[in-house]
């Protein structure tokens, strides 16, 4: 009996410490891309322990982000998950900036939260707004929980890096101490999504992912525009997602089919996995057919290039650590995970 217990004890141990402890820093709309991450870690629990949720300004404005993350918590049964705000905005980017650069040198393809009102918050369509409130120490809560388990915490990125940027500014030590970091973010051989030249999260906060790219953080892991633009949805994958009706594949659906990319009204459209590619990573690395080592930068200059992806000079941060940037997947198998996920019944 005793040697079936330790047996037991031994093997709960080692599943716990296979698990990855993951901090999921977000700037979530509706579902989209970050809501669909959420729902395949919080569906994964053999293998992710998601600590906490801190929201930060990119798609949305942060309350709102917040809103709508409890509303897919609710779905999901998982009241208990932790969500907190952190920055109120981007460093030093501001909506006025945009405005002008789009005086300048044209039109932008996305501002995200700039074009809206940051006082408002809306509940997600047939829903009431949510009774729970979010937590305001999303900065410090990263810097705490990367301290209470030192080595340990993976922080899987899914918007632009404001929280996380702060937090290595105000415990420069901590650096060290998380174990890796996973992101969407960047482009390097490709065109941007919010300016020609730029991608939209290091777009909305080009200094706070300079501050993360140049940090020591031991292995930096980067899904950018690269790898993106090649995990294309189209309406026979939407089909078999929202064929399956459970409250979280009607959300799926409402989002993807009515808002962007529109899917019930442009049956020609086209959407991308984005933050998904980030969070499946963490659950089946090999997906990914091929990755290069880069140390990387980004252009903080404003300008027409604002916010774009550029080779670091290392004398400028010799102790940067290099960038895994992922260039190609196979298709096939990250979406039968992301499906598999979005359709199971909890």
């Amino acid at each position: 009996m005793w040697r079936l217990l330790a047996v037991f004890l031994v093997l709960v141990g080692l599943l716990g410490a296979a698990r990855d402890t993951v901090l999921f820093d977000t700037d979530s709309g509706l579902f989209g891309d970050d809501g669909a991450a959420l729902v395949m870690l919080l569906r994964s629990p053999a293998q992710v322990a998601v600590q906490a949720i801190s929201i930060v300004p990119g798609n949305v404005w942060a309350p709102q982000g917040a809103e709508y993350m409890f509303h897919i918590l609710s779905l999901l049964k998982r009241a208990q998950t932790t969500v907190a705000m952190g920055a109120d905005g981007p460093l030093i980017h501001t909506a006025a900036m945009a405005r002008e650069s789009e005086r300048r040198w044209g039109a932008l393809s996305y501002i995200g939260a700039f074009a809206q009102d940051a006082a408002a918050v809306i509940p997600a369509p047939g829903s009431k707004l949510s009774a729970r409130k979010p937590r305001h120490d999303a900065v410090n809560l990263l810097i705490s929980e990367i301290e209470r388990h030192p080595g340990e915490v993976t922080i899987l990125a899914l918007g632009p890096m404001t929280n996380i940027a702060l937090a290595l500014r105000l415990k420069p030590e901590i650096e060290t101490k998380i174990k890796r970091i996973v992101f969407m973010g960047g482009n390097i051989r490709v065109a941007g999504n919010a300016s020609n030249a730029a991608e939209f999260n290091f777009w909305f906060d080009p200094e706070a992912a300079r501050i993360v790219l140049r940090s020591r953080i031991p292995l930096k892991t980067m899904f950018g525009l690269d790898i993106c633009n090649l995990a294309r949805i189209r309406k026979p994958e939407f089909d078999q997602i929202a064929a399956v009706r459970t409250p979280l594949t009607e959300l799926f659906r409402e989002d993807l089919g009515n808002r962007y990319p529109a899917f019930l009204k442009k049956p020609d459209a086209t959407g991308y996995l984005w933050d998904s590619l980030a969070a499946a990573y963490l659950l089946d690395p090999d997906f990914v057919t091929r990755s290069e080592s880069r140390y990387l930068d980004v252009q903080t200059s404003w300008g027409q290039f604002y916010g774009s992806t550029v080779p670091l000079d290392r004398r400028v941060a010799p102790e940067a650590t290099p960038v895994t940037v992922m260039f190609a997947l196979d298709f096939k198998r990250v979406f039968a995970l992301y499906k598999d996920r979005l359709t199971r019944l909890d």
